[in-house]
């Protein structure tokens, strides 16, 4: 792994057409049974050779054998009910069918766990493992127990220490928690959501994993387009959380910057963090020249250590074409590499 500018994804990749329906989320699986569990494993090895062979050096899963980043998690908690499902604002943008909370919410065993340790067996690079939000989770779900969307998240977010606890322990060496919500609901990630997050992250580093928040501005897909589109020429919403996550636990931040709006000074507000920065587009389907990546990295150092740079994508890749994901993850690394040999020069 280089150890200036390693690059990483944020999340997912497209999934290979025999597993899933291409170019979609919620993609329904192409597999069943044990052909399905099989399958997910071989894509996920998959994900693993094309991160290596193009230069990603902290490597992910791709989140190949799941089919949604919150939703996956939720199926595997008692408490929830997929047949009583409600319609819900998602993120204050678009509307949902949610399962509903009826009870208390138990993980009664790991999630994720034995993917990771599959994931760890496949190569000798860092990894780095996602996981929802409290906050998200919570957004994703309509509450018919708790009556107080901060009691379900201290809740989930105890769950997901639990499971990080048990990644950290597989060898996973980066543990995300995915927090889109914080960019959307102000007075609840100041009254509650960064604590719950801290839960979340709770012990971790013990056995040498680092904790990172990733926030950004959502997939490719039209709800959030039309969002962004009312946002005006800045894109000021990290001002909110930056100030309370550069005090929290967490190691990393990850925050969206290619082709966005967002001012890169709000770097500055999380200084003496490590930043996962988003150097790749995941709403377009062109593909970055190196030069592009390296000249938003150029500029996020201004306001960010090298030693504290991670070049990443803005969000998940799961909706694109996966010869587009895949050139995206070559420019990827190219870029940083333009960047890297001229901090190395500089030395």
């Amino acid at each position: 792994m280089h150890e200036l500018l390693p690059t990483a994804i944020v999340g997912s990749l497209p999934k290979p057409s025999w597993l899933a329906a291409p170019e979609q989320l919620w993609s329904p699986w192409r597999l069943d049974g044990d052909a399905l569990a099989e399958g997910r494993r071989d894509a996920l090895r998959i994900a693993v050779h094309e991160q290596t062979r193009r230069g990603i050096d902290i490597v992910s899963d791709g989140e190949q054998t799941r089919q949604h980043f919150v939703t996956t998690f939720i199926e595997h908690l008692s408490g929830v009910d997929f047949d009583r499902r409600k319609t819900v604002r998602i993120r204050d943008r678009y509307d949902a069918s949610v399962p509903t909370v009826v009870g208390e919410v138990r993980r009664e065993r790991p999630v994720f766990v034995e993917d990771a340790r599959l994931l760890r067996s496949l190569t000798d690079r860092p990894i780095k493992w996602a996981l929802p939000g409290p906050m998200t989770m919570v957004d994703t779900l309509y509450d018919a127990h708790y009556g107080s969307r901060e009691k379900l998240a201290w809740e989930l977010a105890t769950i997901l220490n639990e499971e990080a606890r048990e990644l950290e322990a597989a060898g996973v060496d980066v543990i995300q928690f995915d927090e889109p919500s914080f960019n959307v609901f102000f007075d609840d990630v100041r009254d509650w959501g960064v604590a719950a997050l801290d839960r979340a992250a709770e012990g971790l580093g013990a056995g040498g994993a680092e904790t990172a928040v990733h926030i950004c501005y959502g997939y490719g897909i039209a709800a959030n387009t039309e969002w962004k589109a009312t946002l005006g020429s800045q894109w000021r919403q990290y001002e909110e959380s930056f100030p309370l996550l550069q005090r929290s636990s967490i190691d990393i931040v990850s925050l969206e910057c290619q082709h966005s709006h967002v001012p890169m000074e709000l770097i500055e507000l999380v200084r003496g963090k490590k930043v996962m920065l988003g150097a790749i587009d995941v709403a377009t389907g062109e593909v970055e020249s190196p030069d592009e990546v390296a000249d938003v990295l150029r500029r996020a150092l201004e306001f960010v250590d090298a030693d504290k740079l991670i070049p990443s994508t803005n969000c998940g890749m799961a909706p694109l074409a996966r010869d587009v994901a895949e050139g995206k993850l070559s420019a990827l690394s190219a870029g940083a590499a333009i960047v890297r040999d001229e901090l190395i020069a500089r030395a």
